[in-house]
């Protein structure tokens, strides 16, 4: 076998691959002193055009369409914004001692991101669940998360030295303005969007590349693998898989006590369980500006990969149990 149809075999999604790639390239050549300043101007410019992009590409109506399955939409936001913060506070409560203080800054941080989009809806179809709903939840998710992300993070951080009353003008300036304009530039610029979705994204994951080298190299620069041993590594992806199991099961045992059809269900497992790493870093960023952000963002970076990896095992699944069924077979009403 081939090298290239060797790595094109590995459960690795190349981005995270590029991901890692820029924490070595940190570690190995951090960005210090002027170039450091460059950096970190340079990244708040991404970060804006980044959210500039996100708002040209998402419409609000798409969000508002789907309010019609209000019930499925309260479930899926219940669970991104609630049950998620609630097993990840209680976490922190019963085992204080189990992760360090950067390690459970970013694992909160983490519960209280928005959902992700592309994903979400990639893996609602793959599972054959009700794909229009997962744009309109992922879409809402979103949304909202721009609102309620700060304000949560700001309620559940602030007595644990990891949030700032003056990120809530940071985050206004810096991601929501841009956004903003973004969804104000959307009849100028949002057919245009569209056509070049594959550009975009270019642009979206340079963007993030760019945030994470700059993180990590502030991180290097105070000793961020100093801090951090293989110990501490191990517990922190255990306590990711716990949390993702947990949500997982959660989520699907729910759908099912409260009557949803199986389609619904995918839609809220798929929406209700992921965490945006597009939305998570530049936030990161800009809230908790001033803290060991290497550190914090590892958690997030380490569950994205671990829900691909899960979620897309999980969708094949659900798929292979629907091709089995039955012509006109039993599911469950919605």
């Amino acid at each position: 076998m081939s090298a290239k149809a060797l790595f094109s075999r590995l459960p690795i999604d190349p981005y995270i691959a590029a991901i890692v790639g820029m924490v070595c390239l940190a570690s190995l050549i951090p960005a210090h002193g002027a170039g450091a300043v460059v950096a970190g101007h340079v990244t708040t410019a991404a970060i804006a055009l980044l959210f500039f992009l996100h708002g040209a590409r998402l419409a609000p109506r798409a969000a508002l369409a789907g309010a019609r399955h209000w019930r499925l939409h309260v479930v899926v936001l219940a669970s991104t914004f609630l049950l998620f913060p609630a097993l990840g506070l209680g976490a922190r409560a019963l085992f204080p001692h189990l992760l360090t203080a950067p390690l459970w800054t970013g694992l909160i941080l983490l519960c209280v991101l928005p959902s992700t989009v592309q994903s979400s809806i990639a893996f609602t179809s793959i599972a054959r669940g009700n794909v229009p709903a997962a744009l309109c939840a992922a879409t809402a998710s979103n949304l909202l998360g721009m609102l309620l992300t700060p304000v949560l993070a700001g309620l559940f951080l602030s007595a644990h030295g990891g949030f700032s009353v003056k990120a809530v003008g940071d985050i206004v300036e810096q991601l929501l303005l841009p956004f903003a304009a973004g969804q104000l530039a959307r009849p100028l610029i949002g057919d245009w969007a569209q056509r070049n979705r594959k550009l975009l994204g270019l642009v979206d994951r340079g963007s993030i590349l760019l945030v994470v080298y700059t993180a990590f190299s502030e991180g290097v620069t105070q000793g961020i693998w100093h801090q951090l041993g293989m110990a501490d590594l191990g517990t922190l992806l255990a306590v990711d898989g716990a949390l993702l199991a947990a949500v997982l099961a959660i989520t699907t045992f729910g759908s099912r006590l409260l009557r949803f059809s199986r389609a619904d269900e995918v839609t809220i497992v798929f929406c209700g369980s992921k965490k945006s790493l597009a939305s998570g870093l530049p936030m990161a960023t800009v809230l908790l500006a001033g803290q060991s952000v290497g550190l914090i963002v590892l958690p997030l970076m380490l569950f994205h990969q671990m829900q691909l990896m899960v979620c897309a095992w999980l969708a094949k699944r659900y798929a292979r149990a629907e091709s089995e069924l039955p012509a006109g077979g039993i599911v469950r009403a919605g």
